[in-house]
């Protein structure tokens, strides 16, 4: 972003209100729900939270059966007497089904255990092929969109811009973007209100979302923008949300992406540097090294 510092105010920093600004905000008397939210939890953790669970409860499982079949000495027809990494792995193998042979359950007590822990294996097994599946399944955008949004003169009138590109390079079809604002507002009796409101769009919807989408809003006398700054935005900690979905094309999904402008994300009086252009053949260019560049 070619902006100097000396044009632009000192704003303070407002937080966003997505999740991952979450961190930002403390939660007071929320029933976090605990255990029974234990599959969302697992879908939305970072892949390698993700494996170390997994590979926890794997290890968890193990131990607690190699524990089980330690109370039984010489119940394990080859393993060496007293011997827990034998239990151990005898545990691993079962568990697996893998059965190598090398060591056998010889008593009533150690074959009930072999019984219960294939039993759980099998539901292991499904559990962790199903979470994987799920995760892996899930459509996602590869939607990225511009740094800052900037405020510019088109036509006479104060615009609000910013603009979107398909990363992935295939077809969204009907793709549809609503942009609200949120900020502080004060109501007759005095209260303090954190209020959405609807910012339109010049164009709202596009049947073939392939390139890029250059988002407009007109900060005319119906906007509820009009005639705020960046420091009236700032002193209400407003956030410019933004919401695109559309139809991906290869998944045959619903796809969805999202983005956030704080006050001092915006900046005025400034324009996106134009991206388009034709190479001596006359092929379009886009150029994606100045795409979140203003000027």
């Amino acid at each position: 972003m070619s902006q100097d510092d000396s044009e632009t105010p000192s704003l303070p920093v407002v937080a966003r209100m997505d999740a991952a600004a979450s961190s930002a905000i403390v939660y007071r008397g929320l029933d976090t729900q605990g255990w029974r939210d234990t599959y969302h939890a697992l879908l939305t953790m970072p892949v390698a939270a993700f494996i170390g669970v997994m590979g926890g409860a794997f290890l968890a499982v193990n131990l607690l059966f190699a524990s089980l079949y330690h109370l039984d000495p010489g119940g394990l027809q080859g393993a060496r007497p007293g011997s827990f990494a034998d239990d151990f792995f005898f545990s691993v193998q079962t568990l697996g089904t893998l059965g190598y042979g090398a060591i056998a359950p010889r008593s009533l007590y150690c074959n009930l255990l072999v019984t219960v822990e294939i039993f759980v294996g099998l539901f292991q097994l499904a559990i962790a092929t199903g979470l994987m599946f799920a995760r892996v399944s899930r459509p996602t955008a590869r939607i990225m969109f511009s740094d800052v949004a900037v405020v510019t003169e088109l036509d006479g009138i104060p615009t609000l811009m910013f603009r979107a590109a398909n990363r992935r390079r295939n077809r969204i079809l009907e793709a549809e973007v609503t942009v609200s604002v949120v900020m502080d507002r004060i109501t007759a009796e005095g209260h303090r209100l954190r209020s959405f409101q609807d910012l339109k769009t010049i164009r709202a919807r596009t049947p073939l979302f392939i390139l890029s989408w250059q988002v407009m809003h007109r900060i005319d006398e119906d906007s509820p923008l009009y005639g705020e700054t960046a420091e009236s935005l700032a002193a209400k900690a407003a956030e410019i949300v933004v919401i695109m979905r559309g139809l991906d094309e290869t998944f045959a999904s619903t796809i969805h992406a999202r983005a956030s402008y704080v006050p001092h994300e915006i900046v005025w009086g400034r324009r996106l540097v134009d991206i388009f252009g034709r190479d001596a053949s006359g092929r379009r260019i886009i150029d994606f090294t100045h795409f979140h560049a203003v000027e």
